[in-house]
């Protein structure tokens, strides 16, 4: 198969041009007619579907509030248009209506040991086996992610160093802290633990995706290692 770094937009067809440019280049690179023309998927033997997509955009002075007012009916007026094109069209718009309407969420943001305590007692409280979570900060500290890396036991679970920062580097982080909680309600970390910690804080400090902090989880409190000056 041939990798999409390796094809020049300009050797596409026209009609499947969107959809590596996409990929190229990224969702903002594409017009309004090309958007479209992903939506669609194709048009009539005489007209490709971003030729298609420019035509009706012209109908409606290039305006897409104006394109959102049109029906199904009106949409269907288009050659190449039919029922299911008209719904994607509609579709889509609506979402894009709706993104607009919605408030924007909240992220939480970390500023101590005990933020990270309260934020993951939904995930951890009263488990009777043990789990390993990151929990991915933005630049600001807001959480991005509480990601499940692993679970296992009453005893202990195994975290594999390349799963971890996989995960923080697929979600954008730019630092993290380690969470797993001790069923047992025993605060005192491991041996293990310390290692896996140490381990991490080593290639994260390398890949310039710091670990924060390694907070150990029990009903009833924590353990911070960085509370504890081990981080």
């Amino acid at each position: 198969m041939e990798n999409y770094s390796s094809i020049k937009i300009s050797q596409l067809a026209e009609a499947d041009r969107p959809r590596e440019k996409l990929l190229l280049k990224g969702k903002s690179a594409l017009s309004d007619a090309e958007l479209i023309a992903i939506l669609i998927g194709s048009g009539t033997p005489s007209m490709s579907a971003v030729d298609l997509s420019r035509h009706i955009l012209s109908k409606v002075n290039d305006d897409l509030f104006s394109l959102a007012r049109l029906t199904i009916q009106d949409l269907k007026k288009f050659k190449g248009i039919g029922e299911a094109k008209a719904i994607s069209i509609i579709a889509a718009l609506e979402l894009g209506r709706r993104r607009k309407d919605s408030e924007p969420v909240q992220r939480p943001k970390i500023t101590c040991s005990q933020d990270i305590y309260e934020l993951m007692k939904p995930d951890l409280q009263d488990e009777q086996i043990e789990y390993f979570y990151l929990v991915l900060l933005s630049r600001s500290n807001q959480v991005l992610k509480k990601h499940l890396i692993s679970q296992g036991g009453t005893a202990g679970t195994v975290v594999d160093t390349k799963l971890v920062f996989k995960a923080a580097l697929e979600y954008l982080a730019q630092s993290m802290i380690l969470v797993h909680n001790h069923p047992s309600g025993n605060l005192k970390p491991s041996e293990q633990d310390k290692r896996l910690t140490e381990r991490l804080v080593k290639v994260g400090r390398e890949m310039d995706l710091p670990v924060l902090d390694h907070v150990i989880f029990t009903d009833v409190g924590y353990f911070s290692f960085a509370d504890e000056g081990m981080i």
